[in-house]
């Protein structure tokens, strides 16, 4: 890690294309990388940048908070290297992650130019090669504690109405007693922590590849598995064909679990709770915010929600 004296006031940058131009700037100068005609891709929970000079992707996460995730992603990713795992790479040269601004910055190996998701089969295939590895201590993995992720991410919901704030702490507190309970029946260890289709992209060479590392733990391997089930069950992302060909090659149903509609509720209210902090700078994401918790008041309308 290298600070870096770049930022706005109080040390910090604006999270603006504007603001963030001169901590790109110094980021890719200390990592002997040229800036030159950076394109930005996305500007949310992160600012991601595509270098024209090289093929590296920079990432600038808004919550300087995230410097331990980063650097255990980047021990992850070295060490998937070393097992030959088809995901993301950082580039050799890099010492990282910095930070520059008060903001944390990471340089990531291109997986092509243009964005290509894999398919759900693949992603099967990813995690269950995923969760046969056994992850050496080196890595540091922390222990995933999802009530725990939930009620902090439920503290810093200050854009949405004290009503709706309380009908998801209380509906979180009525979750928590049911995960207690949960018999778990897959081998405990290692997981991706945010395993969907929007975090398999299709390498230049064709192969697909497993990207946003930053949420890998130790945990209940059905963790990985809930977000597939839910999007087909729950939402209509997928197709009754994707699931079947995703559970015929991980080689379980998580829908026949006892304890998957607990696991579904409460990754739901998380994926929910994660849009409320969004809401004070996007009109699409309040309103799909006020979609979802309607649906949850009601329990009608799941197939009516958009990927966010």
């Amino acid at each position: 890690m290298i600070s870096g004296s770049s930022g706005g006031q109080d040390g910090g940058a604006e999270f603006t294309a504007e603001g963030l131009a001169p901590v790109l700037r110094e980021a890719c100068a200390t990592a002997e990388l040229d800036s030159h005609g950076a394109e930005l891709l996305r500007l949310g929970s992160n600012a991601v940048y595509r270098l024209t000079s090289l093929p590296v992707i920079v990432r600038i996460a808004r919550d300087p908070a995230v410097l331990g995730e980063m650097e255990r992603a980047v021990r992850v990713t070295r060490w998937l290297e070393t097992q030959d795992f088809p995901a993301m790479r950082v580039p050799a040269s890099v010492t990282q992650p910095l930070v520059v601004g008060g903001l944390v910055v990471t340089f990531w190996e291109s997986v092509q130019e243009n964005e290509e998701y894999g398919t759900v089969g693949e992603l099967a295939d990813l995690l269950r090669r995923l969760h046969w590895l056994e992850e050496p201590e080196s890595l540091r993995l922390p222990y995933f504690d999802p009530l725990a992720k939930l009620a902090a991410s439920l503290e810093g919901l200050d854009g949405v109405s004290a009503e709706d704030r309380t009908f998801l702490e209380e509906r979180a507190a009525s979750l928590g007693k049911d995960y207690d309970r949960l018999d778990f029946v897959l081998p405990f260890g290692m997981i991706h922590g945010d395993a969907s289709i929007g975090n398999i992209l299709r390498h230049r060479d064709g192969h697909a590849v497993l990207i946003d590392l930053d949420g890998f733990a130790l945990a209940p391997r059905e963790w990985d598995l809930v977000q597939t089930a839910m999007f087909y069950e729950r939402y209509g992302w997928h197709t009754k064909t994707e699931y079947a060909d995703f559970v015929h090659r991980y080689g379980f149903d998580l829908m026949n679990w006892p304890g998957y509609e607990t696991l579904a509720d409460l990754r739901e209210l998380m994926m929910v709770a994660w849009l409320g902090h969004q809401v004070a700078n996007s009109d699409r994401a309040t309103a799909e915010f006020d979609r979802r918790v309607r649906s949850l008041r009601t329990g009608q309308g799941r197939d009516e929600w958009g990927p966010f």
